[in-house]
């Protein structure tokens, strides 16, 4: 390809991208389906133009890059399966393919607009089975034989940070007997000890946060409690694995990577406690004050896609993606023992906590793919 040549198609790919990007080819009343109309209305801009679609002047106006947006967050993330480790969506589009998934009948002008407004086809995916948890680090967890090396692993390949004195965290009770006592806010008493991601019988656990919000979700509180929050600092400088970490794993894939197991591990439900709770007396022999982990409402307080990928591969893999997925963890502190009452935490003030306000934000997706 000559210089002039490839000019040429530098410069005709820019003004397709500019017009990707710029001119309006629907709107949000072009749509049938009231899940996609009210998505489109937050994807879309505001505008007193026609729709060149469906001549309407009202509806938020939606470039081919925002109607894409609108097409993924609907139909990938909105058809998205949680597994027993990982998730998975049911339905992908490219521009090689051609639509071929069912669903139910109303949606079906509104697939066939988008379509053929982006010239791509929507179709059933068959996910990577790293996925849907097919790693291996994370099936030698389950597995009581193979378990501890794989903890040696995390021992050995995350990262040790200090929590140190000037640094404030969070602790909420619910219904607390003498609100002002600190000794409230300290580990849970031995009755209640072990339903938790962490704690076990043999290893009580305080739970804490740098980030209020996620306090208030970990506690799952109603409106009818009454909520306290003491802010704590340590008095000393306190030693803790960090777990919420991602792994620079070059050389590895996702199926052996022992990133996305811990990844995985951290965003599963109570069925992983075992596992966890080995790990966190692992942790704690090693000489360790605590743990650093991922919340497991980090992604609905980011408000982001668990395990996205590009062509199949995970974007933790991606260097330059690397911000965007530590960006996704939010970090929750496990302390060993009772660090209040051993005076390795001291509560420098207590309040009451008034919820005054809940937002919830939400998108749609098809039924019946």
């Amino acid at each position: 390809m000559s210089l002039l040549t490839r000019m040429g198609k530098f410069f005709a790919d820019r003004k397709e991208k500019q017009n990707y990007d710029r001119y309006i080819v629907l709107c949000s009343n072009c749509f049938s389906d009231q899940g996609l109309r009210l998505d489109a209305e937050r994807i879309g801009e505001a505008g007193d133009g026609v729709c060149p679609n469906c001549g309407d002047k009202s509806g938020r106006k939606l470039t081919k890059k925002r109607a894409a947006t609108l097409a993924h967050r609907f139909f990938v993330w909105g058809t998205l399966q949680k597994c027993e480790y990982g998730a998975a969506p049911l339905v992908q589009f490219n521009e090689q393919r051609q639509s071929s998934i069912k669903t139910a009948p109303w949606f079906q002008k509104d697939i066939e607009l988008i379509s053929k407004t982006l010239t791509i086809g929507f179709f059933y995916y068959g996910p990577r089975l790293w996925m849907v948890g097919e790693v291996e680090p994370l099936n030698a967890l389950q597995e009581d034989q193979s378990r501890q090396a794989i903890i040696q692993r995390i021992l050995d390949e995350y990262p040790s940070v200090f929590l140190d004195e000037n640094q404030l965290f969070y602790r909420i009770r619910k219904d607390p007997n003498l609100p002002a006592d600190k000794a409230e806010y300290d580990t849970p008493p031995s009755a209640f000890i072990g339903t938790g991601r962490l704690d076990s019988a043999d290893l009580p656990v305080m739970y804490g946060s740098q980030d209020l919000e996620v306090c208030v979700h970990e506690c799952r509180v109603t409106a009818e409690d009454e909520l306290y929050v003491a802010t704590l600092s340590p008095t000393r400088s306190l030693k803790l694995l960090d777990l919420s970490y991602l792994l620079s794993e070059e050389h590895v894939t996702e199926f052996e990577s022992l990133d996305m197991a811990v990844h995985m591990l951290f965003l599963a439900g109570k069925h992983s406690y075992d596992i966890c709770r080995d790990i966190a007396k692992a942790v704690h022999a090693a000489g360790y004050d605590g743990v650093i982990y991922s919340s497991y409402f980090s992604l609905l307080r980011t408000g982001t896609m668990p395990f996205e990928t590009a062509y199949g591969i995970s974007h933790r893999r991606f260097p330059q993606m690397r911000e965007y997925e530590q960006a996704k963890s939010i970090p929750n502190f496990a302390l060993f023992g009772h660090p209040i009452a051993e005076q390795k935490v001291v509560v420098r003030c207590i309040n009451k906590l008034i919820l005054s306000h809940v937002n919830y934000a939400f998108h749609f997706g098809p039924v019946g793919v």
